[in-house]
């Protein structure tokens, strides 16, 4: 198995939405490698057509080069930055009321296209993934993870930085030093003392952002941002939308088609979130999700004893590197050392993917003989921490989104009995997911909860799961399609986070419910190769 670039790496985890145990940092995934240049002039105002400008220089940034035979274009628009509330989108008061927020947007648009059918609107989740670096790595082709030219020569390819996020008026309040130690906090601490240190980090970062944005913050809730989305489409045209929403983006496709349900074409939301569980029942779909995921791969590592150096018990090697670096972690040539926590993020990071699990068994082994580059380097991608030690503003972003979202906010006292609870039940993953629940509960924000209701009048909608996700649990799949009323799901049975365009049978169904609007037949299950 070849060692997967930190670009690719990154990618895949954008195309993830942060596990909550990044909570602990953050809340509830992209690059690090995206640059935070322009993506175009002065913003269209409200309601104007976008003034289109050539930007090749974010996928030379990105990337290192353009992909053959595509064009990118950028653009900026003007949003409310309040929209109203309820379905009809009324005049707004409050917070927010008359200013605006500005939304980057950028085009891929292939030299090759013919017979097109209009622009694919694309989000990688996070919250807190850039739409527009998205764009860019899809329009590379398969060979790179990216879409079938079938799509790029039908669509033109659309990303756009949700608010709050990259290079939409992004939301920046938490300093790299205390992510820093977000990140490498025990992502289990059992003691009184530890317990209550972690408590008071997420006081010290709920502050800040409360500080800085005030009565603000609930302005990046999901709704607020779906109907950012509608503006999206009218500014490239089309009267319906067509999108491809991963993870946290089919949350973001949810709420666009309860809103907008007349206006949609065909939404493909890979990566299912349940809008309707809460804040404790979704860690705890996580913990489970991770934990199977796990297990899928020490089952690997056992039978891959030539490419897994910590077999045969590779669950005995993870634990035992986790209880090591809580007594004496190992310093890095930059000085860092590798504490718990950095270990628990390299596991993580190395989860979304299948082809991670071999680095994952490389880095502890090297970890356990004094090396610890390899867990920086895969706990740093999933951070979007770059070689200096700072920080894009994903997880800024992250938690404000995810926080304005949430609803429910669980005690310390109740959340100190699931991580008890949780141990027990999940003894990798479920303390960490209980405890990462503290910073929605120390946010000071104003929450904004979504709509978790029916799709009624929009045509079927495509949900997309993946028996082995640990990100997105496949009982969420079924979940999503059933709120929906029109939601038709599709399952790949494979492993990692996301399933579009893993395969041949996975590609073609989507393809064809893209291009023919064809809904593939109820049931079908796509095996994993």
């Amino acid at each position: 198995m070849t060692r997967t670039p930190d670009r690719i790496r990154r990618f895949r985890l954008t195309l993830a939405g942060l596990t909550a145990a990044a909570l602990v940092a953050a809340g509830c995934t992209l690059p690090a490698i995206a640059p935070r240049t322009e993506t175009g002039g002065a913003a269209a105002e409200l309601g104007a057509a976008p003034t289109w400008r050539a930007c090749p220089g974010v996928a030379e940034e990105l990337v290192g080069r353009q992909a053959p035979d595509m064009r990118y274009e950028c653009a900026r628009i003007k949003v409310p930055r309040n929209w109203g509330t309820g379905a009809t989108g009324g005049a707004a008061t409050g917070p927010g009321a008359g200013q605006t927020f500005e939304i980057a947007l950028l085009r891929a648009r292939s030299t090759k296209q013919r017979d097109r059918i209009g622009s694919l609107v694309v989000n990688p989740g996070g919250p807190g993934g850039s739409g527009v670096d998205t764009a860019v790595y899809l329009s590379f082709g398969p060979a790179f993870g990216g879409l079938p030219t079938s799509i790029t020569d039908r669509f033109d390819i659309v990303g756009f930085d949700p608010r709050g996020v990259s290079r939409s008026s992004p939301v920046k309040c938490i300093p790299d030093a205390d992510l820093d130690a977000s990140f490498g906090y025990d992502p289990d601490p059992q003691s009184q003392e530890s317990f209550d240190g972690f408590v008071t980090l997420s006081q010290r970062i709920g502050r800040g952002c409360g500080d800085r944005y005030g009565d603000q913050l609930p302005l990046y809730g999901t709704e607020q941002a779906a109907r950012d989305m509608d503006a999206v489409r009218a500014a490239v045209g089309d009267d319906k939308l067509t999108y491809l929403g991963y993870s946290y983006g089919t949350l973001l496709g949810a709420t666009y088609a309860q809103l907008y349900p007349q206006r949609v074409r065909a939404l493909v939301l890979d990566g299912a979130v349940d809008p309707r569980q809460g804040l404790v029942a979704a860690s705890e779909g996580q913990a489970k999700g991770f934990e199977r995921a796990f297990g899928n791969f020490t089952t690997w590592c056992a039978a891959n004893a030539g490419r897994c150096p910590i077999a045969p018990d590779a669950r005995a090697a993870v634990t035992s590197a986790i209880d090591k670096a809580r007594v004496s972690p190992v310093r890095g040539d930059d000085g860092r050392e590798a504490t718990a926590g950095w270990v628990f993020y390299a596991i993580i990071s190395s989860l979304y993917t299948e082809s991670g699990w071999q680095e994952l068994a490389r880095a502890i082994d090297e970890l356990e003989g004094g090396d610890p580059e390899e867990v920086f380097r895969l706990a740093d991608a999933y951070a979007d921490r770059d070689a200096d030690g700072h920080y894009s503003n994903m997880f800024d972003a992250n938690l404000a989104v995810n926080c304005a979202d949430e609803d429910e906010k669980p005690s310390r006292e109740r959340i100190r009995q699931l991580q008890s609870q949780w141990r027990a039940q999940y003894p990798l993953f479920g303390p960490s997911l209980a405890v990462g629940m503290l910073s929605c509960t120390e946010w000071p924000g104003g929450r904004d909860p979504y709509p978790t209701g029916r799709a009624d009048g929009a045509p079927p909608i495509l949900v997309v799961g993946t028996t082995g996700d640990p990100a997105t649990p496949y009982e969420q799949t079924g979940a999503l399609a059933a709120m929906l009323g029109v939601g038709r799901v599709l399952t790949w049975e494979g492993e990692g986070h996301t399933a579009y365009p893993q395969t041949s049978c996975i590609t073609e169904a989507v393809d064809g419910y893209l291009i023919d609007l064809t809904v593939p037949r109820e049931g079908l299950r796509c095996p994993a190769r």
